[in-house]
């Protein structure tokens, strides 16, 4: 592949995020009749990074924190545990009706019955995030950082993150990071602000070295025109992805890998699972397979945490490709909304679909 990632940056990937906390049910019970809960720190950022952080690779989170709240003080534990440094200062709650870390409440599914997600965003501190909390120079510059991860959903979640998404991204273009924007459109991020997000997706998708994205995150995000309507099933999601990053290279010519996942729900249990990749103007397609799922939250943030790790060792594009199938489905595995990898390893024997007890 002929994208290289940064030498000697002390951080293998940054991103900004807004951290929160998640709650599942246990034993895959739903919300509304469950009495426990299992608690985590999330954001679909950090999950991106922890496929390289689980490996060893020192990561970066650019965020800010609620003064004095034990959930904070949870959240920086967590992301410690998990090899992700962070920076941001802490933010006085300003009483009982301030600021917090945001609840995202979610179960598991069974069967039939569907997963659910609730998200409880009002007050969340990492709304607030701005591009002064941060020294560019010395993190991007002293420090360095191969790969900068940004998400469309923090890219879109106010206009204060809005403006440290776009500085962000200038600062690490001109320290010579690669830039990577997974799209991640969401109807209700957008609403009022579609002219504003269209200005803003276009300039970081313009700096973008790799971009991350199904069809519709393409036409509503960058304002690309889809494919025409063509016939159902695999192939024609394939031909209609093929088709719709034509024209977002000619769009953004500097990007040289395009990417998305493929999944077909058989069940809350059961997902048919596949991932195609554009590097290099060379096409990869991993067909989709039959895949158990313990809890489907977190498997395209795996995808694209395994994506950027076989970017920051130098893999061909088909090893990115198997990379990052594997780590969406050890995600899948986990309750956890994120792939943590023993080894590589454990990734490419969930590849080669080798489950045999390792001793």
């Amino acid at each position: 592949m002929q994208l290289k990632a940064k030498d000697g940056a002390r951080y293998a990937i940054a991103a900004v995020s807004s951290m929160g906390l998640r709650i599942t049910p246990e034993d895959r019970m739903a919300v509304h009749n469950s009495n426990r809960f299992y608690l985590q720190a999330t954001s679909a950022e950090t999950n991106v990074l922890n496929v390289a952080s689980s490996l060893g690779r020192e990561c970066l989170v650019l965020t800010r924190f609620v003064q004095g709240s034990p959930l904070a003080a949870f959240i920086k534990a967590q992301l410690r545990a998990r090899n992700i440094a962070y920076v941001g200062p802490d933010v006085p709650q300003g009483g009982p009706w301030g600021y917090r870390h945001q609840f995202n409440v979610a179960d598991s599914g069974f069967g039939l019955r569907a997963p659910r997600v609730w998200n409880d965003r009002a007050g969340e501190v990492g709304r607030t995030i701005d591009p002064a909390d941060y020294d560019f120079d010395e993190i991007f510059g002293e420090k360095g950082v191969a790969i900068l991860h940004l998400s469309g959903l923090i890219a879109a979640m106010s206009p204060e993150t809005t403006r440290a998404c776009l500085a962000v991204a200038r600062a690490a273009k001109a320290h010579g990071t690669l830039v990577s924007f997974d799209l991640n459109y969401r109807a209700t991020f957008w609403e009022g602000r579609e002219a504003e997000l269209a200005a803003a997706f276009d300039e970081i998708a313009s700096v973008a070295d790799i971009l991350v994205g199904n069809e519709e995150d393409f036409q509503l995000c960058l304002g690309l025109k889809g494919p025409e309507a063509g016939g159902r099933g695999l192939d024609a999601k394939i031909d209609g992805f093929k088709a719709m990053i034509g024209a977002a290279s000619r769009k953004y010519p500097q990007v040289k890998v395009f990417a998305t996942t493929l999944r077909e729900v058989v069940s809350a249990g059961c997902h048919r699972w596949g991932a195609i990749l554009r590097a290099d103007s060379e096409w990869f397609v991993e067909e989709p397979r039959e895949i158990d799922v313990l809890d489907r939250i977190g498997g395209g943030d795996g995808f694209t945490g395994g994506l950027l790790y076989g970017i920051l060792n130098g893999w061909d594009g088909a090893r990115c490709l198997q990379f990052g199938w594997a780590s969406g489905v050890l995600a899948a595995s986990s309750l956890n909304d994120y792939a943590e990898p023993a080894d590589e390893k454990q990734v490419f024997d969930i590849y080669k679909g080798n489950a045999r007890v390792q001793r």
